[in-house]
């Protein structure tokens, strides 16, 4: 085990997980008005129908796979009867359709992001910055899957074995470096990428992710209201103008006369 190793694997971790939690506190502390997706529904409606729920419930997915595969241990699983194989096979089918929604969704969302031009004046430098980093980690995660899961062997590549004891060791404070150095290539790099994603993830739009919508139900309405005194939200009268009056007709005659 290398400096290197020890940087990548405990001293990078940290500081990403650190920049995730104190950036939220800090978010939350200084900016709960821009607490917010930004929404950019008023612009573009018939893409965003069709790709922001294909990507959010693959995505939602993605995560509960990631969940289930790195936090609960192998032995969890074995204890109560199911055997590698089955876990395998469930993870890899089940895996890939989330895999495949969350391609298709987020490439959606980038066409419409940057093909839409009203979409895309929208756009900021932070925007483009959040995309960068949120496609890496998706393409990253699809490649390691398809090239261990998928065409890897029946048994594909065991990572309750090496990446996820690994991932437990980090968030319980006692760090083994030495679990990753064996790992494959495309899974170290999606774990590499996937951290930097949760770095910058407060200071983005994607805060909105670990927002609780507990007092939606019960939000007075928003109201919006003119800034000119003069324009009124309320219903115009129905009808024909007022008529005016002939006295006046006559006098601004004579005045253009």
């Amino acid at each position: 085990m290398t400096t290197a190793d020890v940087l990548l694997w405990v001293a990078y971790p940290y500081i990403c997980l650190t920049l995730l939690v104190g950036g939220l506190v800090w978010r939350w502390r200084t900016d709960q008005f821009g607490w917010t997706t930004r929404s950019s529904q008023l612009y573009e409606k018939p893409i965003l129908r069709a790709a922001s729920p294909t990507f959010h419930l693959g995505f939602l997915a993605v995560i509960g796979g990631h969940f289930v595969g790195l936090l609960v241990p192998k032995t969890w699983t074995a204890a109560v009867g199911i055997p590698q194989h089955v876990y395998h096979l469930t993870a890899t089918i089940g895996g890939s359709v989330a895999a495949l929604a969350t391609v298709l969704g987020l490439a959606g969302l980038l066409y419409r992001r940057f093909a839409v031009r009203s979409v895309t004046l929208a756009t900021t430098t932070r925007d483009k910055v959040m995309y960068a980093l949120l496609v890496l980690p998706v393409a990253l995660g699809t490649w390691a899957t398809v090239a261990n899961q998928v065409l890897g062997g029946p048994e594909g590549y065991d990572y309750r074995e090496t990446i996820s004891p690994w991932l437990r060791s980090v968030l319980t404070f006692s760090p083994e470096p030495q679990l990753m150095t064996t790992v494959p290539l495309s899974f170290r790099l999606h774990v590499l990428a996937g951290f930097a994603l949760f770095a910058i993830w407060p200071f983005t739009r994607l805060v909105h992710a670990v927002t609780i919508p507990v007092q939606y139900p019960t939000r007075p309405y928003i109201v919006y209201r003119a800034r000119r005194a003069s324009v009124s939200a309320a219903a115009g009268r129905r009808g024909w103008a007022p008529v005016q009056r002939s006295a006046d007709r006559d006098g601004a005659r004579s005045r253009g006369a």
